[in-house]
């Protein structure tokens, strides 16, 4: 009923990889969470392979896995497919995790034809705030990832579930200390970007959507969202756990995947005959009653596109730029800020500052980072020094490398422009790369 564990070759194109279950069953694909290993679904999986061929992968850098970073949720999705391609797996059925889930959303909208049914858990159609993963990022770069496997325990399970199971605290605690840092910063910023919540309509496959009561990461709201918007969505609430669900409470995890996936997936697996059996009909899902009724969801309508003469219009690349770049938290604050009188001054930097220069493509944002520091250090800039510290964390520079870009503008800017660059780059870091309880 299972096989040992595989890992792909060792390319930047494929995923570490396990099967488990009947050979000519229908394959079960299960997507782990970011910090987590294929182990997560341990407890799920000797039911699940009774009736389907469970595959599951590990997240580039995790769990031993070959780490080639990922800074996209379509580049971990590319990569899982390249994989399922080379073993012959066509079409199957996906359950996912958090992050996990984003691959989930991202097959249901890039690739339909690939996929029979979903099951979103602990997932949502936006990760929290860019700025979250990006600092998560900015503190794994400084203090390694000792400080977010520590705290791993508050986010992933309720108090009383990790008082009562220091085993599993543990094993939480070691799957990330374990996680290679690049892949762990690359999977924050693919989660930092992505964003579905104008394109869940599209989901066309029946989609459980399974959240915990507790879970303050991605909880009943985001929950009750992706079910809004998909069409053929099932919600249900595990009652007393948190965010790794499957972990908590797996045996409500296990019969509800079964129940989803034997009712709404049209190749059934006879167990006693070894056979895949095509039903009559397709199945409606029934395992979960839809969420109470509430006042639709708004959407965002797109702006009317202006006829281009020329080049396009640099605006809305460079608000993307600016936002991704300086947080979303200082650039709502700026743009809020403007009036009638300083309004047209910052449509003006967002289009030419951002929109032709940030977003040009002779060097990278880290150097763009290092070049920004210097001319601000020499102008006596104080103030946007400060903010563009912490760009420069989120553009990837280490603190040692601030310093080195503000050492090197001692000898050409001056000592004193240099000293005062200095105090405030220090608090900056200090504040970005202190980790939060």
């Amino acid at each position: 009923m299972w096989e040992r564990e595989r890992v792909s070759e060792k390319n930047v194109d494929s995923m570490q990889y396990r099967f488990d279950g009947p050979e000519q069953a229908p394959v079960l694909v299960m997507g782990p969470s970011l910090g987590t290993t294929w182990h997560m679904w341990d407890r799920q999986v000797p039911e699940l392979a009774k009736q389907w061929r469970v595959f599951r992968f590990d997240l580039p850098g995790h769990g031993g896995a070959p780490a080639y970073p990922a800074g996209s949720v379509a580049d971990l999705t590319a990569r899982l497919l390249i994989t399922l391609d080379g073993l012959g797996v066509t079409r199957f059925g996906y359950a996912g995790c958090a992050l996990g889930g984003a691959v989930g959303v991202e097959l249901a909208l890039q690739h339909p034809e690939r996929l029979a049914s979903l099951a979103l858990i602990a997932a949502s159609p936006r990760f929290g705030t860019a700025d979250e993963f990006r600092q998560r990022g900015v503190i794994v770069r400084t203090n390694g990832l000792d400080p977010i496997a520590r705290t791993s325990p508050d986010r992933w399970f309720t108090g009383g579930f990790a008082a009562a199971q220091p085993a599993i605290t543990e094993w939480a605690v070691q799957m990330v200390r374990t996680t290679d840092p690049g892949c762990y910063i690359a999977a924050c910023e693919a989660l930092a970007s992505f964003d579905v919540r104008s394109e869940l309509g599209r989901v066309g496959v029946p989609t459980l959507v399974l959240v915990g009561s507790e879970d303050q990461v991605t909880g009943p709201a985001e929950a009750r969202t992706l079910v809004a918007g998909i069409p053929d969505a099932r919600l249900a609430v595990v009652p007393g756990a948190s965010h790794l669900v499957p972990v908590e409470q797996p045996a409500a995890v296990t019969d509800l995947l079964v129940r989803h996936f034997s009712t709404a997936w049209q190749p059934a697996y006879d167990h006693s005959t070894g056979q895949i059996a095509i039903p009559a009909a397709p199945a409606k899902p029934v395992l979960a009653a839809p969420p109470p009724q509430q006042a639709p969801i708004a959407e965002i309508a797109p702006a009317v596109a202006l006829p281009q003469q020329g080049r396009p219009d640099p605006y809305d690349a460079g608000l993307k730029v600016r936002r991704e770049v300086l947080g979303d938290a200082h650039v709502d604050r700026a743009l809020e800020q403007a009036d009638d009188f300083s309004g047209d001054f910052q449509e003006f930097i967002t289009r030419y500052a951002w929109g032709e220069i940030w977003d040009r493509p002779g060097l990278d944002r880290r150097s763009r980072s290092c070049v920004t520091l210097t001319a601000l250090v020499a102008g006596g800039h104080l103030e946007e020094l400060a903010f563009h510290v912490r760009a420069a964390l989120r553009n990837g520079l280490t603190p040692s490398e601030i310093k080195e870009v503000l050492l090197q503008a001692a000898v050409y800017c001056g000592v004193p422009a240099a000293n005062s660059a200095f105090k405030v780059a220090q608090q900056v870091i200090r504040e970005e790369t202190t980790p939060q309880d």
